[in-house]
């Protein structure tokens, strides 16, 4: 490796879908021969173990309420978070420039509004990470005026009409969490917008081909420099591990047992939850599909208990014997990467709807809140790589084995899989040298070495 050029310090959200993207990052600036400092909240940190030796990390003291932690008030827990890490994170990274060599740049989530602020004040060049994509931070963008057009809050008689100034969302697609104050998240996307705006440039996990025409919209209104160099996990393998639960790697031998393009995978992701009732509806109509299928039932997914598949009644552990396999979490670049399976049950999660694309499976759409129900809009009706099931309502077990049924089999389903091919071999395009993304990624390394000489 070329000695390091400078260091380049990251701030994460402590959250998986934030930390796996900024990790990403951070293996391929590493690749690029800059100096890595995690600088992370003490809530979900970070096992330094399972990174590079020579990435360095430091804590930031948070003092959220864990009450607030474990609620589901998202606007109030990001509003506390960056009151209460503003000023330690300051005081961190005062200290590092007071090191030798100092910080060449800062390169914060895009949802630490306010302790980012103090990369500036500091002298450092701030730049931010959009962990989600270009189409949701258009929606950030556009949220006041969501608001001044009656679009939001929801109203159910008219939730299939069209976004006028958000095409082609729905009013049904568009970003909020149903169980936070839909006022305070406004203010909270409000404050990052402004933030990104004041930046040196924003960063974004997604690529041309599929997002350009957003792309573009958000470099003209910004004014601002905006890299599109995703998919972030397609540039570099990632270095260590930024799961937050040990993967099941079992799993991938099980998945070497089973035929070509059979098995359903299935995982509603980090956050997402189900009620007791929609977790047995899924698990029959995964059975009902008489396909293999490879699950993740995560500790925290079925809200208000701790499953585990040795609970599931007699009958229905009998039904999948066999063909079905439970597991707490997977690695799920190599499981989507896997020639065995043939589709993902999602929640659309960015992070997993880009991961799909990259490895080139079809898409089962499940989406529970936030920026899920615009990922799925995009997936099934934009770039037609999968089939959503409805939202709003207990998902019944006929529900998954028509959509399955409507993926895998017949016409449609082979034209989805045929689209979903050639789109990954536009994604491996774009990372490739000379590719969109690859020209986005050398102009963001510019950009960090004009901020100093290595």
């Amino acid at each position: 490796m070329a000695p390091p050029c400078g260091r380049v310090v990251l701030f994460p959200m402590p959250y998986p879908g934030h930390t796996i993207p900024m990790f990403h990052l951070a293996a391929v600036l590493r690749s690029r021969g800059f100096s890595i400092t995690v600088l992370h909240t003490e809530l979900r940190a970070p096992d330094p173990a399972a990174h590079p030796p020579e990435y360095r990390f430091v804590a930031v003291a948070d003092g959220t309420p864990p009450e607030l932690v474990v609620s589901e008030d998202a606007a109030a827990v990001l509003t506390s978070l960056n009151e209460t890490c503003a000023a330690p994170f300051a005081d961190r990274l005062a200290a590092l420039l007071a090191e030798e060599g100092g910080v060449l740049c800062v390169i914060a989530d895009v949802m630490w509004y306010a302790p980012a602020a103090a990369a500036p004040e500091l002298g450092v060049p701030l730049m931010l990470l959009m962990t989600s994509s270009a189409s949701s931070f258009r929606t950030f963008m556009e949220y006041p005026l969501l608001l001044e057009r009656g679009f939001l809050p929801v109203d159910d008689a008219q939730k299939d009409t069209l976004v006028d100034i958000l095409p082609p969302f729905r009013v049904k697609d568009l970003q909020r969490i149903d169980t936070t104050n839909l006022y305070s998240f406004a203010n909270v996307l409000a404050n990052v917008v402004a933030a990104a705006r004041l930046s040196s440039g924003l960063i974004l996990n997604t690529f041309d081909f599929i997002e350009g025409d957003n792309i573009c919209r958000i470099r003209d209104e910004l004014s601002i420099p905006v890299f599109a160099i995703g998919p972030l996990n397609k540039l570099i393998p990632l270095v260590g591990r930024s799961s937050f639960l040990p993967p099941d790697c079992d799993c991938l031998r099980w998945l070497d047992t089973q035929a070509p393009s059979s098995v359903l995978f299935v995982s509603f992701g980090t956050m997402a939850t189900i009620d007791a009732q929609e977790f047995l509806e899924v698990a029959w109509g995964l059975a009902g599909t008489k396909l293999p299928f490879l699950w993740v039932v995560r500790p925290s997914l079925v809200r208000g208990l701790r499953l585990h598949s040795s609970e599931l009644p007699s009958d229905l552990q009998e039904e999948i014997n066999g063909r079905g396999r439970i597991v707490s979490w997977a690695p799920q670049e190599k499981v989507l990467g896997h020639p065995s399976v043939r589709a993902f049950m999602t929640h659309n999660g960015w992070n997993s709807t880009i991961e799909s694309i990259s490895e080139g499976v079809p898409m089962i759409c499940r989406p529970c809140f936030g920026d899920q129900m615009g990922n799925a809009r995009y997936v099934c009706d934009v770039w037609r790589l999968g089939v959503e099931m409805e939202v709003g309502s207990v998902l019944q077990r006929a529900k998954v084995q028509t959509a399955v049924e409507k993926l895998v089999n017949g016409e449609e389903g082979q034209n989805v899989k045929q689209r979903m091919r050639n789109l990954r071999i536009e994604a491996e395009k774009c990372v490739s040298k000379g590719g969109s993304s690859d020209t986005g990624l050398r102009n963001l390394v510019d950009s960090i070495l004009s901020f100093g000489k290595c």
